[in-house]
């Protein structure tokens, strides 16, 4: 059967192989040769014409036992030959592509390691364009020379993303600002790529029909024009800032309107170290479970109180650095994909939370319909949406640790049953993707700072979930004595989330005693 499917791969490749040799060879010209929609669709053909050959050669033509242990290692060494040539497609299309690999990178859950790990490394070493390509569009776009505004300007990059790259520069008046220039041409390639990338789903569905990629070509077409909107990052910005305006250690750079448009984004300069910057934290004497925390505080209060969620969190997105009175400061950067959650699905999704740290199964089986998923997928949503076993679920996640036992169990099962997955995936409330994607971000973040077995995180959320559910029936209630009884029962609930972390607190300190 693989055998039909593959040729039907090569049949539909063989344009992309007469002329995706030449295309490959162009790199050094991308901008004069790749605005051609033509050479970059060929180019991403020809990627996966030599992807299919390099499965087809190294693997499926030696017959190999299945369960044999060679057969996973040839698997594995397909996976990553296969993932490097995908990773070679992105930096050399640029754009839309390093936007979908950093988005491959977040799917753990869904796609084998060696992809996951070779495309992670598109979260902070995009390719960078040339600083004449920069001035050209801060030409174009602020209709000045940039030294008419800029006494400076550094030719490094202060970071580098899939859609632009951000200078540090200095004003006439001496301000030091930060600025975010979009890369040329990807305005006017992005149509094409979406369109190549649509094809190239559905031709990789004609070899794995089990595979439904549709909701992530779906998204992209979505999210990439909110995203190639400066002005639009700009206003999400402010907003974000405005909603957490009484919470005085986070920091969003404040924007510089008189130079930004949808191309380029002036905004405030501020100091910090990326986020999973070991190095950096512990030689400013950061606390890591401080930072986990205040994350935890953060995205718990844009998911369930505000349903307004920064949805890009990769660590490049997050800095931190250490305040005067020897706490740290959280600086969220790249406003441009947030997922504005409605708000009936934002207190599904909150009571869905609950019914999980509940162990109620038939809560979760409701809220999870509400959501889209039917049937018996429930469970695996579940597992999906805490990254926790279905054991850990009904024993209580809130209770018992993640350990690494159970990390590599997780991605081991995921793997093996990747259709269910895309049935997932492919049926939820397309709100809900953003929000998986941010967990995945997170957990990976926590990850990093070896924060993950912390079990303090789960009393902030519960607390918004808490509040977002009754808040809602607070909202919903006509009669003054209902809502004193709505007001009341809130409190009671928070009081006993309130004692019974202290509860485990104190267990967990009487444990520590014992050791």
């Amino acid at each position: 059967m693989w055998r039909t499917k593959l040729k039907t791969l090569l049949k539909y490749s063989v344009y992309g192989t007469l002329i995706g040799g030449t295309a490959l060879s162009l790199k050094t010209n991308q901008y004069s040769i790749d605005s051609i929609g033509v050479v970059r669709l060929s180019r991403a053909a020809f990627t996966v014409l030599q992807i299919g050959l390099i499965y087809k050669r190294d693997l499926y033509g030696k017959r190999l036992d299945e369960q044999s242990e060679e057969y996973k290692k040839v698997k594995s060494e397909c996976h990553k030959k296969s993932a490097e040539k995908l990773l070679e497609l992105c930096c050399t299309n640029k754009g839309v592509y390093i936007k979908v690999g950093q988005h491959i990178a977040a799917l753990e859950y869904l796609l084998p390691t060696e992809y996951v790990q070779t495309m992670k490394i598109l979260h902070s070493h995009a390719p960078v364009n040339d600083i004449q390509e920069v001035y050209r569009v801060l030409r174009e776009d602020l209709k000045k020379d940039p030294f008419e505004i800029f006494s400076k300007i550094e030719e490094v990059p202060l970071g580098t993303a899939s859609l632009a790259q951000v200078h540090k520069a200095t004003l006439k008046d001496g301000t030091v600002v930060a600025v975010k220039v979009q890369h040329p041409y990807v305005q006017g390639n992005s149509k094409v790529d979406m369109k190549t990338m649509e094809y190239l789903v559905k031709l990789t569905s004609i070899i794995f029909p089990e595979f439904k990629f549709q909701w992530l070509v779906d998204e992209s077409k979505k999210n990439i024009p909110r995203e190639l909107d400066f002005a639009m990052e700009g206003r999400n910005a402010e907003k974000v800032a405005e909603l957490f305006r009484d919470v005085d250690w986070l920091k969003v750079p404040s924007i510089r309107w008189d130079l930004t448009t949808k191309r380029v984004l002036t905004m405030e300069f501020v100091e910090g170290g990326q986020v999973n910057d070991l190095k950096y934290i512990e030689t400013n004497k950061i606390n890591p479970f401080e930072v986990s925390d205040k994350l935890g505080k953060l995205y718990s209060k844009m998911i369930f109180i505000h349903g307004f969620v920064h949805s890009d969190p990769h660590p490049g997105n997050i800095l931190v650095r250490r305040r005067e009175k020897g706490d740290c400061d959280i600086i969220l950067l790249d406003h441009g994909l947030y997922a504005t959650l409605k708000d009936e699905l934002r207190v599904e999704y909150a009571n869905l939370w609950l019914s999980i740290l509940n162990r109620d199964i038939n809560g979760i089986k409701l809220h999870s319909k509400n959501l889209g998923i039917d049937g018996r997928a429930f469970g695996l949503f579940a597992c999906m949406v805490t990254g926790r076993t279905w054991n850990s679920i009904m024993r209580g996640i809130d209770k018992e640790k993640l350990t690494s036992k159970e990390s590599t169990f997780m991605k081991q099962t995921f793997t093996g049953i990747i259709p269910q997955i895309s049935d997932v995936l492919q049926n939820v409330n397309p709100q809900i993707l953003l929000i998986l994607k941010t967990n995945d971000l997170m957990r990976g973040i926590e990850h990093a700072l070896k924060t993950n077995e912390r079990m303090n995180s789960f009393k902030v959320m519960s607390q918004c979930c808490v509040r977002s559910v009754y808040n809602q029936r607070y909202s919903m209630s006509e009669k003054k004595f209902d809502k004193i009884k709505i007001s009341l029962a809130e409190f009671w609930v928070l009081f006993k989330i309130n004692l019974y972390y202290v509860y485990l607190s104190l267990k967990s300190k009487s444990l520590c005693m014992f050791c």
